[in-house]
């Protein structure tokens, strides 16, 4: 079975993180990914996606993730559940992150684009 996502978007906010009581670390924010479409008042919406991660890596987002940041991330989901306050029960996911990806330096510039590197225009489809 293969439970994988890959999502490219910018903080929402900056991570909090917290520790277990065995002092691991836990960080979680949510990441803005725009949807590859525009809606009818032509601009694009984002889903905005829970991230969660773990021990080292919920050190270095909370180190250096702020709000606004491009990063990618790799990871899978899981889902989980609770009874509410009204008796139903409810439902939750978020993608655990494996692996982060800074996409921009300190000073908000893009890392290194490859030379001869042409971005796409909206709507333009890969030439394969």
């Amino acid at each position: 079975m293969l439970n994988k996502v890959i999502l490219i978007g910018r903080l929402c906010a900056d991570p909090e993180i917290r520790y277990t009581q065995s002092g691991v670390a836990v960080a979680t924010f949510r990441l803005a990914v725009n949807r590859n479409y525009k809606n009818q008042a032509g601009e694009y919406e984002a889903d905005y996606i829970p991230i969660q991660a773990w021990r080292g890596t919920a050190e270095i987002c909370g180190k250096y993730l702020k709000k606004g940041k491009l990063v990618a991330v790799a990871g899978r989901i899981q889902t989980g559940s609770f009874d509410g306050q009204d008796g139903q029960k409810r439902y939750t996911w978020e993608v655990v992150a494996d692996e982060i990806q800074f996409l921009e330096r300190k000073d908000g510039q893009a890392q290194h684009i490859p030379e001869g590197y042409t971005p796409l225009e909206d709507g333009e489809k890969l030439p394969f």
